[in-house]
């Protein structure tokens, strides 16, 4: 494990192999562990460099203070890649980690070569879509979480929160080693209730100038397709990959199958 000075803290984060650096963005509750499934697949093909957000294990947080949200992770994101030293990067997101890949990718074209988005979360304005979201239910799920987490009630608040991404039954069908990993993160929830997360919208999407994969699970829920679907639309020239057999954690659940998309998306020529 190497550590980075951004923006007055210090990053965690691992590097393996050689060659273009993939830099991997991890999503709610998890830190740069959750990437272990695919960092053999990919090091053949890219340097793999994955960091965790401010405030994710191997810091344990007690979810006080100011300094944690989508704002500063998408601040910080931008100068640890600055801080790398190693010009353009690949950038892969997954879920809230796909919505800080996101606004860097708006905010910072320049500092990338490609990007993927797995399953971004985030909600759509109507511009982008005229359909219901169930946004209430996801953010009184979130709510609930946080309070039961904040009241030590840890498993029962991840499994609250983890189900409703990811269908009833996820936290069950999770391994020991996967749960363990949750629980490091747990407080960061309590941080996540801050997070003022901005809706899609279509002008986000048309605006975004770097060559754009999205990848999908075939078993995931309705809300994250729609956004995906969604977005891919009307990001200029992005292709979409549904894998089948998979959910949101599709990158777990099929990292062949994900990681090979990935390894044709960074390989073709800008």
């Amino acid at each position: 494990m190497r550590k980075l000075r951004v923006n007055d803290y210090d990053m965690a984060y691992l590097d393996v192999g050689g060659g273009v650096p993939l830099v991997c963005v991890h999503g709610s509750l998890c830190d740069f562990r959750v990437w272990s499934p695919i960092i053999g697949l990919l090091s053949p093909h890219a340097r793999v460099i994955v960091p965790s957000l401010r405030h994710y294990f191997p810091e344990h947080w007690d979810g006080e203070g100011d300094d944690f949200g989508v704002a500063q992770h998408v601040a910080d994101v931008i100068g640890f890649i600055e801080r790398l030293g190693m010009g353009a990067v690949n950038l892969i997101g997954h879920s809230r980690g796909g919505y800080v890949a996101f606004r860097v990718a708006r905010e910072r074209p320049d500092i990338l070569a490609r990007l993927v988005l797995a399953e971004p979360a985030g909600y759509l304005d109507p511009s982008l879509s005229t359909l219901a979201m169930p946004t209430s239910l996801f953010r009184s799920a979130l709510a609930d979480a946080a309070a039961m987490v904040k009241a030590g009630n840890i498993d029962a608040g991840l499994a609250a929160f983890f189900d409703a991404i990811d269908g009833a039954g996820a936290w069950q069908r999770l391994d020991e080693a996967m749960r363990q990993e949750l629980r490091d993160n747990a407080t960061t929830l309590i941080g996540q209730m801050r997070d003022g997360l901005l809706p899609f919208t279509r002008a986000d999407a048309e605006g975004l100038r770097v060559p754009t994969l999205f990848i999908g699970g075939a078993q995931s829920q309705p809300a994250s397709l729609l956004v995906l679907r969604a977005l891919a639309t009307h990001v200029p020239g992005a292709s979409t990959v549904v894998i089948p057999e998979a959910g949101h954690a599709m990158f777990v659940h099929r990292p062949q199958a994900f990681s090979a998309a990935v390894v044709e998306h960074i390989g073709r020529s800008p």
